[in-house]
């Protein structure tokens, strides 16, 4: 009798402590599901850094969702206090707007479903359910995944780490890693709120371009920009082309140089520092492409063109010859190639 008593007491003990034990791959796939599911948004605070090229950037991000395809993404960058940006998603599209600068532009695309976002909650779990050979463990408080990631012009960045909340489920740390599992691209949420509660004029075009949030600056009637003397930066990676040409121009709001490259590939690189910002802010730029970040700002990108904005400077790269991932390449070779 004892011994079936025994025999009893163990068999329970088994029962209780497999209960308890660690949730598989598979139930947290499915509470993820859920969590996306049932939530009416999210907004979340987060800390972005970046470690491509000789300088690291980092930026303050202000996260906002509201379901089913509302997004405003902020992003403020220390180091370009003018440069700050927002991605913002509403019924009349996406756009990309600098408010210090008076500048817009607007896409009609499939952001954010088109890529990996590594500081979004539905692309991060989009993630992981695409790919059948993700990976997963456990720590203490975090249930980690490591996935690939689908980046449409830049395959140097193949994986990823994301760590999920043990008792939340919501997104804690996010590592892209390159090809050697060196972290480029880190991501620590600092806050996260489930279901909060929005203004009617949160995902507004005008509210954003014209109010200050979260201290980001907005531009004023006829602003102008004190700096005036532009600083011609030289891309590094040249794909095995030369500067064969630089021809500059004195314009009506600032200056302007156009670099000229020939070779195995050939394309024309245009810097223009702009002393007045206009003030029609209402009027955004028609991008027949895709916004695409660059690590310290978000472009606008079409087949054969680059525009991005950055510490006051206007930058244009144009190429008939340049794939997609060519001209992020060569973009993002200036900013760490010293003035020539």
């Amino acid at each position: 009798m004892k011994k079936y008593f025994i025999i009893s007491i163990v068999i329970f003990a088994l029962v209780i402590l497999g209960a308890c034990g660690e949730k598989s791959k598979e139930d947290v796939l499915t509470k993820l599901e859920k969590t996306l599911e049932e939530m009416n948004g999210y907004q979340t605070e987060a800390t972005m850094e970046l470690k491509t090229g000789e300088k690291k950037q980092s930026y303050d991000m202000d996260i906002a969702h509201k379901k089913k395809a509302y997004y405003r993404v902020l992003l403020k960058n220390d180091q370009d206090e003018k440069g700050s940006q927002i991605i913002l998603k509403n019924d009349d599209g996406v756009f990309v707007l600098t408010p210090a600068l008076n500048k817009s532009f607007k896409f009609q695309n499939d952001w954010p479903t088109n890529s990996s976002q590594p500081y979004l909650f539905q692309s991060l779990v989009s993630d992981i359910l695409n790919d059948k050979d993700a990976t997963f463990k456990t720590t203490e408080k975090h249930y980690i995944f490591t996935t690939k990631t689908n980046y449409q012009n830049n395959n140097t960045l193949p994986s990823q780490e994301i760590y999920f909340d043990k008792k939340q489920y919501t997104p804690v740390m996010v590592k892209v890693l390159d090809k050697d599992g060196k972290a480029v691209v880190s991501v620590s949420f600092t806050t996260f709120k489930l279901d909060p509660e929005f203004e009617e004029n949160t995902f507004e075009m005008e509210h954003n371009m014209t109010s200050s949030l979260f201290g980001v600056p907005v531009s004023g009637d006829g602003v102008t920009n004190n700096d005036t003397e532009l600083k011609v930066l030289y891309p590094k990676e040249l794909l095995g082309s030369t500067l064969t040409d630089t021809s500059e121009i004195n314009t009506d709001d600032g200056q302007r140089v156009m670099l000229t490259y020939e070779g195995d590939k050939n394309f024309t690189l245009i810097q223009e520092k702009v002393t007045v910002y206009p003030t029609t802010v209402m009027s955004p730029h028609q991008v027949a492409g895709d916004p695409v970040s660059l690590g310290f700002t978000v472009a606008a990108q079409t087949s054969s063109s680059l525009e991005w904005s950055y510490q006051g400077v206007d930058y244009y790269l144009a190429s008939e010859e340049l794939t997609k991932e060519e001209m992020t390449e060569v973009a993002t070779s200036i900013t760490v190639q010293a003035i020539k």
